[in-house]
């Protein structure tokens, strides 16, 4: 792929991610779980020639079922289970799902992203979290969420393990061969034997290895754990950022760390969220933006940032006054400090906050015609923003519409993002080297 062109995911969620867009007289309220809905949203970026369409996930209920009662909180498929039946009605477009590492086994995950995989024909991703409230921890036997720092250690082991079982066979260990009766070559099937601090894992994984050699890595957090365990692992990172300077921050940071870990800086992509409201001119952008900040209701508004914070109830404070000193959450702990970051730089009071953020969840927010749209994504890229974005529109299926109509064509012709698809997996679209077997290289590294 030509070093020069961005990257691009969609980032799909039923109605869109204004949290007022199911509101919205033009978007589909019940898109949460309408499998034809999201067929054509994934036919719809696939014919923009995106790399992959991504869907994120929690393992609870989010908010109180008071404030649920507002929100699309409460129908959202499995992420995992949707990408399996769109593999079957795309062709080349990625398949990315979230997954947490804090309530899962790694047996378990590695197994269904590799079946994923072999499904799709090599196009699946895992966006790595830790989980992020005590509601998803009281799922799964616990009072409270693992503290912060704890989460990412066991991520740490997990993401080992799971590679690991990746790797149990070797790619050419499956002969079946009917003539001597051997389906593969035993020495070419390799027990993991992990005995580690939080996981004992014996494998292997009774799947082959998978035709991207393993899924791509993906991972979105921004803390310095985050970016810790991305410099080592990940293969691509989502994050959120509100400003070009905090962006290229972002960027130099992380990719000064790959070298640490012998990796060079085209073995990490970096995409910030963009959620583009668009409009044939600007007066009609801002109106569309305007007609969704006016469907907010403003309980939905404070659980949003209550969300952000912890769990921090701002109830009881002044909406049009300042945002109180907040404890550190346990939960999004980047997140948090890029709303307060927000709101002290820009003197935002709580309502102007949560009216800042309520369309992509503090993500950067671009408002204007095509060109607009594609004007910012240029400036982010060649300015070293990102090597792609992750779009989010704010309401589907429009939102999705306008910008592969509207947006795309444009980047084309600017050379900035492809005509076409040069590739058939999601390691090809986005650039990256197919892994190694660690047994592969270890093999190498003996006979050297």
């Amino acid at each position: 792929m030509n070093n020069k062109q961005m990257n691009l995911g969609a980032f799909l969620m039923g109605s869109g991610h204004h949290v007022a867009a199911w509101r919205h007289p033009r978007a589909w309220a019940g898109g949460g779980l309408d499998f034809q809905h999201f067929k054509r949203l994934a036919q719809t970026a696939e014919r923009g020639k995106f790399d992959a369409i991504f869907f994120a996930d929690n393992l609870a209920l989010m908010g109180s079922p008071e404030l649920g009662q507002y929100t699309t909180a409460g129908d959202v498929y499995d992420p995992l289970v949707l990408l399996s039946g769109l593999a079957a009605v795309t062709e080349r477009i990625g398949l990315v799902s979230t997954v947490s590492t804090s309530y899962n086994a790694p047996y378990l995950l590695a197994r269904k992203f590799a079946s994923l995989d072999h499904l799709s024909g090599g196009r699946s991703g895992w966006n790595l979290v830790t989980s992020a409230t005590d509601l998803e921890a009281l799922n799964f036997g616990r009072e409270q969420h693992f503290e912060h720092g704890d989460r990412y250690q066991l991520a740490e082991e997990f993401i080992d393990v799971v590679t690991g079982l990746w790797d149990s066979f070797e790619d050419d260990a499956f002969l079946h061969d009917k003539a001597s009766g051997v389906y593969f070559q035993p020495d070419k099937l390799h027990v993991l034997g992990h005995q580690g601090e939080h996981y004992r894992v014996r494998g292997p994984l009774n799947i082959p290895r998978t035709p991207q050699g393993h899924p791509v890595l993906i991972q979105a957090g921004s803390s310095e754990p985050g970016k810790a365990l991305a410099a080592r692992t990940a293969e691509v990172i989502f994050t959120a950022q509100q400003t070009l300077g905090n962006a290229q921050a972002f960027y130099a940071d992380v990719k000064g760390r790959l070298a640490a870990y012998g990796r060079q800086p085209q073995d990490l992509k970096i995409m910030p969220g963009i959620s583009p409201v668009i409009g044939r001119t600007q007066a009609e952008a801002e109106d569309k933006y305007a007609q969704l900040q006016d469907l907010l209701d403003p309980r939905v508004g404070l659980g949003l940032l209550a969300g952000m914070a912890g769990g921090f109830d701002l109830s009881g404070y002044d909406l049009d006054g300042p945002l109180p000193e907040l404890p550190v959450s346990n939960a999004m702990q980047s997140r948090q400090a890029l709303f307060i970051d927000l709101a002290r730089r820009e003197n935002l009071s709580i309502r102007q906050l949560y009216l800042k953020v309520a369309g992509a969840r503090g993500h950067h927010t671009v408002i204007g015609t095509p060109h607009t749209v594609a004007d910012t994504l240029e400036q982010w890229f060649v300015g070293q923003g990102g090597d792609g974005f992750n779009i989010m529109p704010p309401f589907l299926p429009e939102g999705l519409d306008d910008f592969v109509d509207g947006v795309v064509p444009i980047l084309q012709q600017r050379g900035l993002f492809r005509r076409d698809y040069q590739g058939s997996t999601l390691r090809e679209h986005l650039g990256l080297a197919r892994p190694i077997s660690r047994y592969a290289r270890e093999q190498d590294a003996n006979c050297a």
